[in-house]
Parts: structure tokens; C-alpha cells; sequence
């Protein structure tokens, strides 16, 4: 394998030292630039978009080609799984995703196609192995899956929710059935990312967007819980180096220390959440990324360097901080606005890593 010529991000994951606090951004390839914006429409559908690895591809290299970014995300999306086993994903124009099948008792479940990420995901595969070579060691790839209650929420629902009240009452009233579902996505989504490694994965990022939407109690059961077993699986080591594996729970910032006990190298945090208290609490144990609001990229790039600098000093000096939004960037966001974003971190972070 090529040799990797920018490593910052992985050693920051693993809090080894780094000259200065890498960044990336959750969602960095998307609508907000008009060159994504070109190539999708190229492409026909969001679909045939990740399904096709020479544009999925495209995609992912178009943020690195206008900003110094520290890592490239693969372009997919998180409902792949639910996908191959047989719910026929599709997007309505302003709804988001739908599904056409949904899963709401025994025989749903039962009826779910079985699944071998190489063979049924193999698609993203080829797409994680073409940017991988594209890369050509410039900076670290992150393979990425849902976390498997997020999977779930969507199974269950049928697309977004806001109230959740499907899902929820299965997992309460019905949670035989619930866990048998969570069992099957998690070792679906293990198989998910073992596979990604193989086919070139340098870091591994699990989404799980809805985990904030459960009681205290429920979060550990439905959420947490499966997550571990996911990570349990991940190869440590590809290629002679750390996989790293970071979790993040929208909206999970109080349950830090239970998260930070699940196995992975770094926990993502969303705006909600002080970096400060975070690092208190758990940064002995992981390192952590984010954690701008993203709609800070709203305001004027002065007021964005003002809360990049913020952040730094929140988190303070030494290694194990990954600069990230708290969330994805947003479609209407100028993308000059992101290169002031950037660019205040590359020139405002290196004081934090100097002895």
C-alpha cells in the first residue's frame, strides 16, 4: 500500500502527538458545493450516485481539492444494509428516505433477505478500494456505517420520524423482537465494515444519529449495547497500522462516560456539549472529535474564527482533538465560508501542540 503522507488525523484519533489539530467535516462531500451538486445530476439519482464507484469517488475528492482537509470520508450512505436486505431504499425530493418495506413483526423480520457485505454491498466496496487509490496516500480514508439502532429506527419507521413512536414502542412493548432485529443489524453492520477495512478503510466512523432519541436506560440497551458488539469485531490493525474507530451519539453528550467505555478510540460530540467538560470527563480515555455548531457556517468568517478559536481553547493544549462540526454541514452553506473555517483551525491550532 501506498505510504500515507499525511497521518495527522489518525494520530490525533489514537492522542499521539500532532503539530497542529486535524479537521475534517461530516458530510464534506455534498450539496453545498456545485460541483457535487453537477456530478449528481451526472449520475441520474443520490443512488446511482454511491452506486456507481468512479463518481462516488469524484465526490469524495471534491472537498479535498478546494481545502486542506486532514481526512476523506467514502461517499455513501448510512442506509445501505437496510437496503440489501430486501426494504427498497428510495428518496422522495424534500422527504428524505423512504422505504417500501418495513419491518413491524416476526414475519417482517423474518422475511428479510440474508446478507454478505462483499457480495451485497459490493458497490461501496469498489467505491472505498477506487478512492483509496485515488488518494494515493495524500490523506487517511474513514469507512463509515449507521450505528444499528439508527438502522433500526429506519426499518421500523419506514423513513424519518420525529416522534419515533413506532420503534419506541417496539422496543418497549415487543423488545424479543426488537433485540433479534438489533442482533441482525449488528452483525450486519460489523460484516459492513470489516469488509470496508479489506477493501482499503483507514478509520471507521459509526453514525448513530438517533441513539439521543432514547431514555437513559433505553440508550444503553438499545443503543449502546450494540455498538459494542460491533466494535468488538473490528480488526484493531490493517496494513500495520491502528484502525481507529469513532462513535458518535447526536445528542449522547450525557452519557460521555458510558461511551467512552464502548471500545472506541474517539467519541464525536455534537454542539450541545462542552469539549471542555468532555475532555474533563473522558479525555483520559479517548480522544474526541467536533464540535462546531454548523450553522455557525451561516455567519461571517470573522465570527467563524472566532468560534474555532473558542473551541481550541475549550479543549486546550496537547494531542486527541479532531476539529469537526457537531453535525453534517448544511446544503446552503457558502463554501467560502468553509475555507475560512479551515483555514482558522490550520492557522490557530498549532500553538495547542507545542511543548
Amino acid at each position: 500500500m501506498t505510504e500515507l503522507k499525511n497521518d495527522r488525523f489518525l494520530r490525533a484519533l489514537l492522542r499521539q502527538e500532532v503539530d497542529r489539530t486535524p479537521i475534517w467535516m461530516m458530510r464534506q462531500a455534498g450539496r453545498y458545493l456545485p460541483e457535487y451538486r453537477a456530478t449528481r445530476k451526472q449520475a441520474g439519482s443520490f443512488l446511482d450516485l454511491c452506486k456507481n464507484a468512479e463518481l462516488a469517488c469524484e465526490v469524495t475528492m471534491q472537498p479535498l481539492r478546494r481545502y486542506p482537509m486532514d481526512a476523506a470520508i467514502l461517499f455513501s450512505d448510512i442506509l445501505t444494509i437496510p437496503d440489501a436486505l430486501g426494504l427498497g431504499l428510495y428518496f422522495e425530493e424534500g422527504e428524505g428516505p423512504r422505504f417500501r418495506k418495513t419491518v413491524r413483526s416476526e414475519a417482517d423480520l423474518e422475511g428479510l433477505n440474508s446478507f454478505k457485505a462483499a457480495d451485497d454491498l459490493s458497490y461501496v466496496m469498489n467505491a472505498v478500494s477506487t478512492i483509496r487509490r485515488e488518494l494515493n496516500g495524500s490523506v487517511p480514508l474513514i469507512g463509515f456505517s449507521g450505528s444499528p439502532w439508527t438502522l433500526a429506527t429506519y426499518m421500523v419507521e419506514g423513513g424519518s420520524s420525529k416522534d419515533f413512536r413506532r420503534v419506541k414502542a417496539m422496543a418497549y412493548d415487543q423488545p424479543e423482537l426488537m433485540h433479534r432485529l438489533l442482533t441482525l443489524l449488528a452483525d450486519a453492520v460489523a460484516d459492513y465494515l470489516i469488509e470496508q477495512v479489506k477493501a482499503g478503510a483507514q478509520a471507521l466512523q459509526i453514525f448513530d444519529t438517533w441513539g439521543g432519541a432514547l431514555s437513559a436506560a433505553g440508550y444503553k440497551e438499545y443503543s449502546l449495547k450494540y455498538m459494542q458488539r460491533v466494535i468488538s469485531r473490528l480488526p484493531s490493525e490493517a496494513d500495520g497500522r491502528k484502525v481507529p474507530v469513532i462513535v458518535f451519539t447526536k445528542g449522547g453528550g450525557q452519557w460521555l462516560p458510558a461511551i467512552a467505555a464502548c471500545g472506541a478510540q474517539s467519541v464525536g460530540i455534537d454542539w450541545t456539549t462542552d469539549i471542555a467538560s468532555a475532555r474533563a470527563q473522558i479525555g483520559g480515555q479517548v480522544s474526541l472529535q467536533g464540535n462546531m455548531d454548523p450553522s455557525m457556517l451561516y455567519a461571517s468568517p470573522a465570527r467563524i474564527r472566532e468560534e474555532v478559536a473558542t473551541i481550541l481553547a475549550a479543549y486546550g493544549h496537547g494531542p486527541g482533538h479532531v476539529f469537526n462540526l457537531g453535525h453534517g454541514i448544511t446544503p446552503e452553506v457558502n463554501p467560502e465560508h468553509v475555507t475560512a473555517f479551515v483555514d482558522a483551525v490550520q492557522e490557530l491550532s498549532p500553538q495547542y501542540h507545542q511543548n
